[in-house]
């Protein structure tokens, strides 16, 4: 008495799974959602732009495309800049604080003209060249806390000691 399955029946069951799987290929790889067309470029421009000054065109424009909440601008020379960017080194609280509860997302910079010390500081601590990188329009971190306070301004000039030259 044999219960175990015979060559032949393995063979068959194998040849018949096989030719299941060939026909549904969706059986074995998860269904990729297709991906939108790219936003077209004179939309991210205009975003981006009056991001710089103009909150209720920011609204208006990322309810009607909610795609353009991260969407970046490339002015050239590396220098990429989102709404929140603008709003950033315009000093647009209002816009950054609205960009940011839709989910944008922030940088350094940003941070730092909303007064984020805390979380500032950390990040300098961790890396402290980022105290001299470059944002938007090449503005520096210091341009950004200026915008918001002398206080500011100061506390991230504390996170930076010269190096200490061994002799």
């Amino acid at each position: 008495m044999n219960n175990g399955i015979s060559r032949r029946g393995f063979l068959a069951k194998g040849l018949l799974l096989a030719g299941g799987l060939s026909l549904a290929p969706s059986l074995l790889v998860a269904a990729k959602p297709d991906k939108a067309d790219p936003l077209p470029a004179e939309l991210v421009n205009e975003f981006v732009k009056v991001a710089h000054s103009d909150f209720e065109r920011v609204k208006t424009m990322l309810e009607a495309e909610p795609l353009l909440l991260n969407a970046a601008w490339d002015w050239g020379g590396g220098d990429f800049e989102t709404a929140l960017g603008a709003a950033g080194h315009m000093g647009l609280r209002d816009t950054a604080m609205y960009l940011l509860d839709k989910g944008a997302r922030t940088d350094i910079f940003v941070l730092t003209m909303l007064g984020q010390t805390k979380i500032v500081k950390a990040m300098l601590a961790a890396y402290p060249t980022l105290l001299h990188g470059a944002g938007p329009h090449g503005f520096t971190l210091l341009h950004h806390a200026a915008i918001k306070t002398v206080r500011v301004r100061r506390e991230l000039r504390a996170c930076t000691t010269p190096p200490k030259v061994a002799r």
